[in-house]
């Protein structure tokens, strides 16, 4: 008993400095978002009395004590269950309960898995590795935020996919492609020497939802960050997020070897190139051991690539695979969108990659975004999750809402994973099914603002993404639920409203966005605010023209054996479901057909008045989350309701916005007269071509 405690004390003098390294943060307002989900607010009612009753302890670690696993959950621990109401002060020795600490105890195959199981006076976290047992720590603060009894907390978990990323599009100077909070939060000019106190807070929120891997540059990448002078700056990151779990990935330069490496060429199959590349990877593995690996954009939007010396995706992969050897991962994305004279730029990504099928080396994962063209508010999934038995896959998402009104619309985006995760493949099971051996990648949308996110409700995004990767069998409502509990209040009536309002959000982005399977129809260089009317750019699939292919007969993009026939990339049990027009899910409608204006939809409406009942309704949708964001002041702190009622009548007046330019420019096209009773457009549509966005972040 004596070694034991004289092992925790050890344990929580390391602790003590841990936890103050943790919490000096930056003096700000209490409740300015920069907690994240991890404020643990002091409970209260009959969930915080009964924690202060049993005031929990940490009484004994086992195992691999020392750890950094271990000492990172003591610390976490310890402090949280403080902040939520427990004190040793309030119980005697006799009623307080224990919470043992078993990390590290053997070699099981999955060192990230968990048990907290509970006994007679306590409970205790088990894992066979130190990340697991950090794990178990926030899965258990997180129930009992969620006024869950101490002693009734079992779980035994693990996660389904083994790489849980975040990918960031961010730039050595700063700037972040598609970012919309701020700057990069990655400050490569102090590194390495200083180290911010944001890179710790960073690494521990992703541990608390199970992320434990991060690509920290753009994909469209610098060279840079392969070159010696960053090889220090990268070390330092590794290090402060080792404890955490978390393996650091780079995006590398198809051409380094070219850019910076000295060569005329970069061919995969140039055996002074893959010398390069060997001689690259080992030197960052001389300064970072668990280095994960690398992230490739290559032969899209100008990327160099392979093709560019007559070689295949799979050429270029393996070779990089070849030179991390057993110790990385090569990510080669399935991202291609090159120049070539294809009929549908949606079938482009399946034509290139689905013949490499079990070409791919062991350590090479595909990964392909959730629909076949670009983020876009509401997409089919991909065709190739549904094919390619032989490689190994892993989904990307975007977390950063590109196409779905940046970080000033809310809109919760669990259910619009869930819909990707969850879709039957016709062939392997569903898509979770198939990326169980790859992962997946969340394009991240952090930045340098104070609450990370750009606005609080976005921060349930990176929530969400977190926890689907580990589990993508939870619900969007259980998730919903368990962000606004930890970010906001349990109080019933509070959660009765703000949840139902995240569920229904993404809905009404795409309702008065891309209604009924239209996509694409932004602005095309900033990505913000409707452009349908776009048509001469240089080249066809830069235009949104070219996906609603709207004229005077109708309006919808003809993937059937009729046109592009793209049906035919999917199994053909769900192919099936999509080619009747007349009786398939009409939110994807546009998508895969083009139909005529006066076309009976399944409400009995023609589809130009079902297309402004839905622009209607998406713009009565903000106006709903307006309204019921207002009837919360009571729950929420000053800061934080008035930053998101404000957000809350900007998305109001751009669900306008979008709603009313998109209609002006069909009728331009069908001239046709509205539905009775509908509000005509504020403006014509000269009005609405003639706007200009400079300013808009991201670019």
């Amino acid at each position: 008993m004596m070694r034991e405690r004289c092992l925790v004390n050890r344990i929580a003098a390391t602790c003590c400095l841990l936890v103050s390294a943790f919490w000096l943060t930056p003096a700000a307002s209490a409740e300015d978002g920069y907690d994240l989900w991890l404020r643990h607010a002091p409970l209260t009612g009959e969930s915080g009395q009964a924690l202060r009753d049993l005031a929990p302890v940490i009484t004994s670690v086992s195992g691999q004590s020392d750890g950094p696993g271990a000492k990172l959950a003591y610390a976490e621990l310890q402090r949280s269950l403080a902040s939520l109401g427990a004190s040793e002060a309030n119980a005697g020795e006799a009623t307080r309960a224990s919470i043992v600490l078993q990390c590290g105890h053997s070699n099981g195959a999955d060192r990230e898995a968990f048990r907290i199981v509970p006994e007679q006076r306590g409970l205790r976290i088990v894992s066979p590795g130190q990340a697991g047992c950090l794990y178990g720590a926030f899965a258990l603060l997180r129930e009992i935020s969620q006024g869950k009894p101490l002693m009734s907390v079992a779980l035994d978990e693990h996660p389904a996919m083994p790489l849980r990323m975040l990918n960031h599009w961010d730039d050595p100077d700063g700037h972040v492609e598609r970012g919309y909070a701020g700057r990069s939060i990655f400050d490569w000019w102090h590194l390495p020497e200083l180290l911010d106190q944001r890179m710790i807070d960073y690494a521990r929120a992703n541990a608390s939802i199970g992320i434990n891997a991060v690509v920290v540059n753009n994909v469209n990448a610098s060279p840079l960050f392969l070159t010696d002078r960053y090889l220090p700056k990268l070390k330092r990151l590794a290090d402060a997020w080792r404890p955490y779990g978390i393996r650091l990935f780079v995006s590398a330069r198809f051409s380094a070897p070219r850019d910076i490496g000295g060569l005329d060429t970069a061919d995969p199959l140039d055996p002074h190139v893959r010398n390069w590349w060997k001689a690259r990877a080992d030197s960052i593995y001389a300064e970072i051991p668990d280095f994960g690996g690398f992230l490739v954009k290559a032969n899209s939007e100008g990327q160099p690539g392979p093709q560019d010396y007559g070689r295949t995706h799979a050429d270029g992969a393996n070779m990089l695979a070849a030179a991390l050897s057993d110790r990385g991962t090569v990510i080669w994305r399935a991202f291609v969108y090159s120049a070539e004279d294809e009929t549908d730029r949606a079938k482009q990504a399946y034509a290139e990659f689905e013949p490499l099928d079990g070409k791919f080396a062991p350590n090479v994962i595909l990964q392909i975004k959730n629909g076949p063209l670009d983020f876009q508010p509401r997409e089919p999934f991909h065709p190739l999750f549904g094919a390619m038995p032989g490689t190994r896959k892993m989904l990307e998402v975007q977390a950063t809402k590109e196409y779905l009104g940046f970080a000033s619309h809310l809109a919760f985006l669990g259910p619009m994973w869930t819909e990707a995760l969850q879709a039957d493949t016709g062939a392997r099971g569903n898509v979770a099914d198939s990326v169980a051996s790859g992962g997946m990648a969340g394009v991240a949308n952090i930045g340098s603002d104070r609450n990370w996110t750009g606005s609080i409700f976005d921060q349930a995004n990176w929530y969400a993404f977190g926890r689907l990767a580990w589990d993508p069998a939870l619900g969007s409502e259980e998730i919903a639920r368990e962000w606004a509990v930890q970010t906001f209040s349990v109080d019933p009536q509070f959660l009765s409203v703000v949840v139902p309002m995240m569920l229904e959000s993404r809905q009404a982005v795409v309702d008065y966005m891309t209604p009924m399977g239209l996509a694409h129809l932004m602005g095309t260089d900033h990505h913000y605010g409707p452009a349908p009317w776009v048509c001469d750019l240089e080249r066809p699939e830069w235009n949104p023209c070219y996906y609603h292919r709207a004229d005077k007969s109708g309006i919808g993009f003809d993937r059937t054996a009729t046109g592009s026939n793209a049906l035919s990339q999917y199994a053909p049990a769900i192919a099936k479901a999509w080619i009747d027009p007349h009786a398939m899910d009409e939110d994807y409608l546009l998508w895969f057909h083009h139909v005529a204006w006066d076309f009976e939809t399944q409400s009995g409406r023609t589809l130009w008045h079902e297309l402004v009942s839905r622009y209607d309704r998406g713009v009565a949708a903000a106006e709903k989350l307006r309204e019921e964001w207002n009837s919360l002041e009571q729950f929420v702190d000053p800061e934080r309701f008035a930053a998101e009622r404000a957000l809350l009548a900007i998305q109001v007046k751009e669900a306008i916005w979008w709603r009313d330019a998109s209609i002006a420019y069909w009728q331009s096209i069908n001239g046709l007269d509205l539905p009775a009773g509908a509000r005509p457009p504020a403006h014509d549509l000269a009005y609405y071509k003639a706007l200009s966005f400079p300013e808009a972040p991201g670019q």
